[in-house]
């Protein structure tokens, strides 16, 4: 079965790609948010970054310059051509905007979705959005477009989600609401988003395959999962990431860095898992004994890379490394300030823990 890793794009949140090659052993994932960039680098993250290819990718060149003088000698500021011009438009929000959701974009930030939610009656009559008309999803596609005209190829991903997450940025916390009291709706809903996350990303997909660059996997972010119980997972999620995992034929499992273990025995049950990531104080050896194919990931905090002694940080990837690896450990979303010397000891502590082991 194909394995996925983590994947984090300058400037772009953590997603996942396919494994090229072998992997080292604990294998460091290293993300900034754009206000990390800001300090270096004249770069306006709003609504431009997301709908202009041009200035994304002059964009992109600038960080990986920056990325090379901060951190030589790391892949960081890699030189892979074609250039990635896709991963990390729209941020998390194409479905919420293929729904009609504002996206308020931000200079130094993702963009966030605004909370304009859907009322009772919008719930009741909804119908996933025609994709042939859409104003917002063919946007998208023409700057798809465009890149393969600058790129001849149109590497990247898109960020589609998963169920849960699309379906409260479009019904907000009175999703949680529903499933107590009208369960049947939030099944339509969630019927509604999943039609929409899989014909828009076989679209895109269609589009990128026919320039040259496959994408034959899907990532379920299941990043509020936390707010269920067990057995609410069980009952309204698990059977569209179920669906996921068969129709794409590799699926990965994005937690967050929540605890996963109320989830792990349902996850268990999803067929094609590549790839599945989770919080330092999950069980990690359950996880590893419910895993052993797929390529797991830690996603460990930026709060915890920047507050924890060297000596924590240390004791951490042994434990991981004895406990859940050969992993993936993400540290994503690293802020402004973070002194580069702690991530290059989590680089090179990585490195030499990974010589003991491969």
């Amino acid at each position: 079965m194909n394995q996925l890793s983590s994947y984090i794009a300058p400037a772009a949140p953590a997603t996942r790609r396919p494994v090229d090659g072998e992997l080292p052993y604990l294998r460091p994932e290293i993300g900034f948010t754009p206000a990390w960039y800001r300090q270096y680098l004249d770069i306006d993250f709003g609504e431009r970054w997301h709908t202009d290819p041009v200035y994304r990718k002059e964009s992109v060149l600038d960080m990986r310059r920056i990325l090379n003088q901060r951190f030589p000698d790391t892949h960081f500021g890699n030189t892979d051509l074609p250039l990635d011009l896709l991963t990390g438009t729209h941020g998390a929000c194409t479905i919420a905007g293929i729904y009609g959701i504002p996206i308020r974009y931000e200079k130094q930030n993702w963009p966030a979705y605004e909370s304009n939610y859907f009322t009772d009656e919008q719930m009741s009559e909804l119908v996933p959005p025609d994709l042939d008309s859409n104003p917002f999803f063919n946007a998208l596609l023409e700057q798809v477009v465009q890149i393969k005209t600058m790129q001849g190829s149109v590497t990247g991903f898109i960020n589609w989600q998963g169920i849960l997450n699309n379906a409260q940025r479009l019904r907000g916390q009175q999703l949680f609401m529903d499933m107590y009291e009208r369960p049947e709706l939030v099944k339509h809903l969630f019927e509604c988003v999943y039609k929409t996350m899989t014909d828009a990303a076989k679209r895109l997909y269609k589009v990128q395959a026919d320039a040259g660059f496959k994408v034959s996997f899907f990532t379920i972010s299941n990043c509020l999962v936390n707010m269920l119980s067990a057995d609410l997972y069980r009952e309204f999620v698990l059977p569209f990431d179920k669906r996921l995992a068969e129709e794409f034929g590799c699926i990965g499992i994005h937690n967050c860095a929540w605890t996963a273990d109320p989830y792990l025995e349902s996850y268990a049950e999803i067929p094609n898992v590549g790839y599945i990531d989770m919080g330092l104080h999950s069980d990690l050896v359950k996880s590893k004994e419910l895993f052993p194919q797929a390529r797991r990931a830690i996603m460990y905090t930026p709060m915890d890379l920047a507050n924890k002694s060297y000596q924590e940080i240390l004791a951490d990837l042994e434990r991981i490394a004895t406990d859940y690896g050969p992993c993936d450990i993400v540290a994503a979303d690293i802020e402004a300030g973070t002194p580069d010397d702690r991530i290059l000891f989590f680089i090179n502590t990585c490195k030499a823990i990974s010589k003991r082991y491969n």
